[in-house]
């Protein structure tokens, strides 16, 4: 509900340029960007692809007006969801480059779960989102 957020191009390009730095370094462990299904799209995708889960922290700081779906769904530009086995490197060079950073989780076994909602198994998950096209064409 309501206009989409502002696309700061400046912001967007230094963002870019960071993870990209810390890609280049070998520093992150993977690397999705939000802007095409929202933060939770783009964790999902990351587990399908590597296998591995989330658990997102139910204290993860959610602004208080924005609705679940926003946070969840919202597909911000120059936003990113990194993993990395040295999160004090990261976060200093965050804090270095005038990049704002959240650690909003940690890595999970095989479930991938959002605040206030049960865990969902990442080959369930799989299946759903790779069978569901072979069982619409199957049902015509």
């Amino acid at each position: 509900i309501g206009a989409p957020p502002p696309v700061d191009l400046e912001d967007e390009r230094k963002n870019g340029d960071f993870v990209r730095r810390l890609i280049a370094d070998r520093v992150l462990t993977a690397c999705h960007d939000v802007s095409d299904g929202g933060l939770a799209v783009a964790l999902a995708e990351m587990a399908m692809a590597s296998e591995i889960g989330a658990d997102i922290g139910a204290e993860i700081d959610i602004a208080p007006d924005i609705p679940t779906h926003g946070w969840a769904f919202g597909e911000d530009q120059g936003r990113y969801v990194i993993t990395t086995t040295a999160p004090g490197t990261v976060t200093a060079a965050a804090r270095a480059a005038g990049v704002p950073l959240q650690a909003i989780g940690t890595t999970a076994a095989a479930t991938l779960t959002l605040p206030s909602a049960r865990p969902i198994s990442v080959a369930k998950l799989r299946a759903a989102h790779e069978g569901w096209l072979p069982g619409y064409m199957a049902a015509q």
